[in-house]
């Protein structure tokens, strides 16, 4: 068995917990809510819980995909609880937050993927919280055009789907979805007049020239924000770390990334999605 390689000093975390955090903890266990940042493990929970920022992960904790580098459990979800979009918003007022990030599983079981219930949500954490900014990190919705647009219709602030990673590795990593399907989504996202974003991660083998040709591709999308992370395995039933980017690498990445067309580019070791995502907000 191939040994695993050992994590470099820049990927230490301090996961330390102050008195925002456990009221962060507290109102997201209280309303029965899910977040990516505790099933995804993300390595910025402390940070980002300790600042009264989380994002909100609809649909269930379980999703219908079992893609290889995600941490999030897969089998049969339950039914969508018609609750959920009133609880969200009501955390998010009692957070006091000015800027919000809601993912989700992918819920393929569904007729309609979850569309409607994604647009529900948006909507009601919009009434709830007036002047309130709002990112969507959404699943590809099978490609489905129709589907896409009722998030659009629903008009969040930015909406990202992530590409995962490049080309080649797609269907290494990724049970279901597609390279050519995520751009698809982001191009109709784009040409909504929203914002588009998307967010790779790295040291899955890729090469510089494969991220840079995936930078290419977003850029034909009309894709205005990138975030590149370093990918971190869950577990060892995961798709293996192949290399650990250094910080010179990341910083590299960032430059070619603007210098192409991008408008902001978050690139760093301990990156994810909606790191920082304020700040996207406020720039874009």
């Amino acid at each position: 068995m191939k040994e695993r390689i050992r994590k470099p000093e820049w990927l230490r975390i301090n996961i330390g917990a102050n008195e925002k955090y456990t009221e962060t903890k507290r109102i997201v266990e209280s309303h029965g809510l899910h977040t990516i940042c505790s099933s995804g493990r993300c390595p910025n929970m402390g940070e980002c819980w300790g600042k009264g920022t989380a994002t909100f992960m609809i649909a269930g904790n379980i999703c219908t995909r079992s893609c290889k580098f995600c941490n999030t459990q897969t089998g049969r979800p339950l039914p969508l609880d018609s609750g959920e979009p009133e609880q969200v918003a009501e955390s998010i007022r009692l957070m006091k937050l000015t800027h919000a990030v809601i993912t989700s599983v992918d819920r393929d079981d569904l007729p309609d993927l979850g569309a409607q219930h994604w647009a529900d949500t948006i909507r009601e954490i919009k009434s709830v919280n007036p002047g309130l900014t709002i990112e969507v990190l959404i699943p590809d919705f099978q490609g489905k055009p129709a589907l896409i647009n009722k998030i659009i219709e629903a008009r969040p602030d930015i909406i990202s789907h992530n590409m995962e990673t490049v080309r080649r590795i797609t269907p290494l990593v990724r049970s279901v979805a597609r390279y050519e399907t995520s751009l698809d989504v982001i191009k109709q996202v784009a040409g909504s007049g929203i914002t588009a974003k998307s967010g790779i991660m790295a040291g899955l083998s890729e090469t510089v020239n494969e991220v840079e040709e995936l930078m290419d591709d977003l850029i034909r999308t009309g894709c205005r924000i990138l975030t590149i992370g370093q990918y971190l395995q869950p577990s060892h039933k995961h798709y293996p770390v192949a290399e650990y980017i250094t910080p010179e690498q990341f910083d590299n990445y960032r430059k070619t990334g603007l210098s192409k067309g991008f408008e902001q580019v978050e690139s760093g070791p301990l990156v994810r999605s909606s790191y920082h995502a304020e700040k996207h907000i406020k720039k874009a």
